[in-house]
């Protein structure tokens, strides 16, 4: 109600000053020099045209207008713009929905943003924060009487340096996928997994019960947290760049679990092992246990093996995959920045925009009424092994991880170095690369 007073009462401003302001003589400058022509991508005040001075004297001119740009994919553009003739219709500010592919909408706003032509909000992916909000190109948000609708590891991941940039509509990350067919239980712990893995092989039930690609950090480091791992300690600030994990005694440990399964025979050493093998194995039977994402399933279901997904085994605590989140974030060179925030707030951050998104592309919904409602259970699934996820750090530092880490990991699965010296190694590289930069 807050931001809906100020709007109503900043329109009426805005039409007394043009009630009362002097008319300008015809080729005249303009009577308000400092308010942007209507061409421009974010006017505050802007006439709604451009006046002829030689044909209409600028009394005449049609009222001010201001207008509400947004960046959006194919995909959740045509959902904005329904929702920007819900806000035109209250407000009476139309709204302007502009699609692009969604891997240019970061690197336009970079130019536009700061020369005045970018839009007023935008979507994007919350691991665009270390580069946006560095290069100032970000303004705060507050998510209003729905903040507590929100999953909090979605909002977590749009905090950065203890500010909040950002709106969630959708996660995204990897879950167990098994044949239940050949796995009857599922394992609780990774050394279960171990276990069966030892009966099923040796029954010559399955080639490999469990597989894995070579290296991939991304897929590994859930089982990194099961052991108490991490890669960067997480505070109410976001995530510190001086606390590297990666030599942590349960990353070690987690790295220790792993040489162990290629010394048992369990995982292939120097199998070379990639992602189209690795379900390759899984879809012909050969396999019976993985790690994957929601953009597995068309393959997987295509082949026609048995499979169902659930939670990521856990060790010492359960298992948290990395997150990655989409959301709403607004142009901090905007000059309508309480337009852009009350549109969020309130006609984005409702049950039924959120439902519209999520069915546009049905990915786990951020908005906690839309993501208890979905009805597919794969879906379902890769909800609940994310509902304790941690953000995928979008810290300028976390470029300088993944190589020295996946080398570790690849230097395991070839049995060519000993699981703490690779690990401990790996963080010595990461550090030094932090301190370079």
């Amino acid at each position: 109600m807050r931001n809906r007073n100020i709007i109503l009462l900043s329109l009426l401003v805005v039409i007394a000053m043009a009630l009362t302001a002097c008319p300008a003589q015809p080729g005249a400058a303009p009577a308000a020099p400092t308010q942007p022509p209507a061409q421009e991508a974010a006017p505050t005040e802007a006439p709604a045209e451009e006046a002829a001075p030689t044909e209409a004297p600028a009394e005449e001119a049609a009222p001010a207008e201001t207008a509400l740009t947004i960046w959006a994919d194919d995909t959740r553009a045509p959902i904005l713009e329904e929702l920007g003739k819900q806000f035109e219709a209250q407000y009476g500010i139309p709204v302007v929905v502009t699609e692009k592919g969604f891997g240019n909408i970061r690197d336009d706003l970079k130019v536009a943003g700061p020369a005045g032509e970018g839009p007023d909000i935008i979507i994007g992916a919350h691991d665009w924060l270390g580069e946006l909000v560095e290069n100032g190109l970000l303004a705060e948000i507050e998510l209003g009487d729905a903040a507590d609708q929100f999953l909090p590891a979605a909002v977590q991941a749009f905090i950065y340096d203890g500010k909040l940039y950002g709106m969630p509509y959708a996660t995204e990350n990897v879950a167990f996928v098994y044949n239940p067919e050949i796995v009857e239980q599922v394992p609780a712990t990774w050394s279960e997994l171990t276990e069966l893995a030892a009966e099923l092989e040796s029954a010559g039930v399955v080639k490999q019960a469990y597989i894995r690609q070579e290296g991939d950090p991304y897929h590994f480091f859930p089982i990194q947290t099961a052991f108490g791992g991490y890669v960067f300690g997480l505070t109410e600030q976001g995530y510190d760049p001086t606390d590297v994990g990666i030599d942590s005694p349960g990353s070690i440990a987690a790295a220790t679990w792993l040489d162990q399964m290629y010394k048992a025979g369990h995982l292939k050493a120097g199998s070379a092992v990639d992602y189209d093998i690795m379900h390759a194995a899984f879809e012909n039977g050969d396999a019976a246990m993985l790690i994957t994402g929601p953009w597995a399933l068309p393959r997987i279901r295509e082949s026609g093996v048995p499979y169902a997904v659930t939670t990521i085994p856990g060790e010492v605590q359960p298992a948290q995959p990395f997150l990655g989140v989409q959301g709403f974030m607004i142009n901090a060179f905007s000059k309508n920045l309480l337009l852009a925030q009350t549109f969020l707030q309130e006609f984005v951050a409702t049950e039924e925009a959120m439902q519209a998104i999520f069915d546009a592309d049905p990915r786990p919904s951020a908005f906690l009424p839309v993501r208890e409602k979905i009805t597919d259970p794969d879906l379902a699934a890769f909800a609940a092994a994310g509902e304790n996820g941690l953000p995928m750090p979008a810290i300028p530092e976390m470029s300088a991880v993944w190589s020295a880490w996946g080398d570790a990991i690849v230097l395991i699965s070839q049995q060519r170095e000993a699981p703490d010296v690779a690990f401990k190694n790996a963080a010595a590289q990461i550090r030094a690369a932090i301190a370079g930069n």
